[in-house]
């Protein structure tokens, strides 16, 4: 398969030119956040730039897209209008995604604020249920819970939280469209060795989650020492994780033929730069 390797990118063009700058910085995947991230309304879809996109997409090998949902969105919330807010938030995000069958649909679970672990585990999965429950069929788009580094009040910050989740919901949707974006910095921070044992970490996912639900990685490096349950990105090459351990990941057997999209703190030259430096890393036998 192709080395699917792309970037986050800003939507403020629409879909078209999000496509064509990752075609020319060589990219064939790519990020965008469905709306400000720090919430409120999506800006309408131009259903014309829609179609132009799909048709450039499939000419040029682009796919699949990741969109990211608005970090103000957090299901495990206390308070009633935090959590109707990341609903309705989610809900509109996967009809808007229907637009672009097959997209990926990436969110951080969210934090229990206090509440509790398996608190925030109830209210994430009840309004995932409740999403999917009332889509009125099943959605296209996938939807990924994001490792998280265990920051603050975090829910999923180790693979038996995100795993919790996912068990809840499949008891009352068994086909629900899950599954999980493994983030490097945040396991890393969270921390899971993938320097000193990626295959140990690949091993333990596969054993708590299942490696078939794996769907897409973030590939960041760690501004952070191990376990420090932050979440501060480096540039590849440039943290505590390192060039020779990324290269590891993107050419590991059991991770290799999915989707890697880049967060880390560039430009769009630097993200130019971090692909080529990537791609020339990239074990093709």
């Amino acid at each position: 398969m192709p080395f699917k390797i792309g970037c986050h990118l800003s939507s403020a063009g629409g879909y078209l030119a999000m496509g064509q700058t990752a075609a020319s910085i060589g990219a064939n995947v790519f990020q965008f956040f469905t709306r400000n991230p720090r919430g409120g309304a999506a800006k309408p879809i131009d259903k014309q730039d829609v179609k132009a996109f799909l048709a450039y997409a499939a000419e040029n090998g682009i796919g699949p897209i990741l969109a990211h949902a608005p970090y103000t969105l957090n299901a495990a919330g206390a308070e009633d209008r935090v959590r109707e807010f990341a609903e309705a938030t989610m809900a509109d995000d996967l009809k808007r995604l229907e637009l672009t069958p097959g997209a990926l649909y990436n969110f951080h679970p969210g934090s229990h604020v206090g509440q509790g672990a398996e608190k925030g585990i109830e209210l994430i999965s009840d309004m995932l249920v409740r999403i999917l429950e009332g889509f009125g069929g099943v959605p296209s788009t996938t939807i990924l819970l994001e490792t998280m580094s265990g920051k603050g009040s975090e829910v999923g910050r180790d693979f038996g939280e995100v795993r919790a989740i996912i068990d809840h919901v499949e008891t009352h949707i068994p086909d629900a469209p899950l599954g999980v974006c493994l983030d490097t910095c945040h396991v890393w921070d969270g921390g899971y060795d993938v320097v000193g044992d990626l295959d140990g970490v690949v091993a333990e996912f596969d054993r708590i989650v299942g490696l078939a639900r794996l769907k897409a990685i973030h590939l960041n490096d760690s501004m952070n020492a191990r376990s420090a349950h932050k979440d501060r990105h480096a540039c590849i090459g440039k943290g505590k994780i390192g060039l020779d351990a990324l290269a590891r990941v993107i050419n590991h057997p059991k991770l290799r033929d999915l989707p890697f999209y880049l967060e880390t703190p560039c430009d769009l030259d630097g993200y130019r730069a971090e692909i080529a430096l990537l791609k020339s890393l990239r074990n093709f036998e």
